[in-house]
C-alpha cells in the first residue's frame, strides 16, 4: 500500500476522495441553511466510511512493521470487525477477531461475512472483554495466537485519527459547521484537528451517558498535537436510548430522508446524527445563512440487523 498506488478491494476501486452532495428541501430553504453531505458511504460497498479512514494508516503501519496478522475487537454486529476482515482479505493480512459474548449459531450476516473473508473468530465473555486494554490480557492473546498487529476496538488510535483528518483535507471549500456521528471519538478528533479552528465541529454521540467523550476526545487532541481546541462540542440528546437502540421517530426519519434525498442511512450512526441535525435546524439552533457539512460515515452493512 503506497500513497500513489490505486487501491481496490474485491475487484472494485476505492472511490477517493469521496464526493460531496448538496441537499435541498423546503425546511432548509425556509431556515436559509446550506447543507452538504460528504458521502463516505460511497468509498466502497464494503470498506466504507470512517471504517476505511481508520484502517488506512493502520494497514500501512502493519505493512511497515512486516506484520501479516491483524487482531482486533468488537461485538457480534461490529462494523469494524466486518471492515477489518474485508481489508485483510483484500490487502493480504490474516485477521483475528476477538468477539464479545458467546458463540451463536448460525452466524449473523456480519460474522458470516468475516469468516468468509478468512477472519478467525475467538469469543470471550463480556466480563473478560472489559480487560481488553490491559497488558496481561494482550499478553495472553500473544501466547495463544503468536505475533500480530493490534488494532483497538472501533479501530480508534493515532493512525485512525490521521486517516480521519483526510475527511476534511479532501474538501474544496470551507464550512461554518461540520457534523458527525460519534462512537469512540476518534473520527471527531480527526475532523477537529483538520478543521484547524476554522469550523465549528459538532459530534452526535450514539451512546447513552456519553459525557465521558469530552475527556476522551480532548485526550486524543492533546496527545496528537499538544494543543487545545475550543471549536467543538457534543449534542448528547440524540442517542435514541443508547447504542444501536432506535425509536419510531428515528425510523420514520430515516425512511423519509431516503425518499426525499435518495440517500440510504442507517440507525446506529449517521441516521442519529442527521436526525439530530435536522431537529436542531427546525429549532433555529443555527444562524440563518449558515453553511453546514454532515459526514455520512457509512456502516450500511449494519442495516441487515434491522430487517
Amino acid at each position: 500500500m503506497h500513497d500513489n498506488e490505486p487501491l481496490s478491494c474485491m475487484g472494485l476501486p476505492l472511490n477517493l476522495p469521496s464526493p460531496v452532495s448538496h441537499l435541498d428541501s423546503a425546511l432548509l430553504r425556509s431556515k436559509n441553511i446550506t447543507l452538504h453531505i460528504k458521502r463516505d458511504d460511497l468509498i466502497h460497498p464494503v470498506i466504507q466510511g470512517n471504517k476505511w479512514r481508520k484502517l488506512k494508516y493502520n494497514l500501512k503501519h502493519a505493512k511497515h512493521q512486516q506484520q501479516n496478522t491483524l487482531l482486533t475487537f468488537g461485538g457480534a454486529f461490529s462494523n469494524h470487525i466486518h471492515a477489518t476482515a474485508a481489508a485483510g482479505y483484500c490487502f493480504g493480512f490474516k485477521t483475528i477477531g476477538i468477539i464479545r459474548g458467546e458463540v451463536k449459531a448460525p452466524l449473523n450476516p456480519t460474522l458470516q461475512d468475516a469468516t468468509d473473508w478468512g477472519m478467525q473468530l475467538h469469543y470471550v465473555s463480556r466480563s473478560d472483554y472489559r480487560h481488553k486494554h490491559e497488558p496481561a490480557f494482550i499478553d495472553a492473546l500473544h501466547k495463544q495466537f503468536g505475533d500480530f498487529y493490534l488494532i483497538p476496538e472501533g479501530g480508534s488510535n493515532a493512525e485512525a485519527i490521521q486517516g480521519c483528518r483526510e475527511i476534511i483535507d479532501e474538501l474544496d471549500e470551507d464550512y461554518d459547521v461540520i457534523c458527525a456521528a460519534t462512537g469512540t471519538g476518534a473520527t471527531l478528533a480527526g475532523i477537529i484537528l483538520a478543521s484547524n479552528n476554522k469550523s465549528r465541529v459538532i459530534g452526535f454521540p450514539v451512546l447513552k451517558n456519553a459525557r465521558f467523550l469530552y475527556t476522551d476526545i480532548a485526550q486524543h487532541l492533546q496527545q496528537t498535537t499538544g494543543n487545545r481546541f475550543d471549536n467543538w462540542h457534543l449534542q448528547l440528546d440524540y442517542h435514541c436510548g443508547g447504542y444501536a437502540k432506535v425509536t419510531a421517530d428515528l425510523i420514520e426519519f430515516i425512511s423519509s430522508f431516503k425518499q426525499q434525498f435518495a440517500i440510504t442511512i442507517e440507525p446506529v450512526y449517521t441516521g442519529k446524527m442527521l436526525y439530530g441535525l435536522f431537529d436542531l435546524i427546525q429549532k433555529d439552533h443555527f444562524e440563518a445563512g449558515s453553511k453546514i457539512l454532515a459526514i455520512h460515515s457509512g456502516g450500511l452493512q449494519g442495516l441487515r440487523g434491522y430487517g
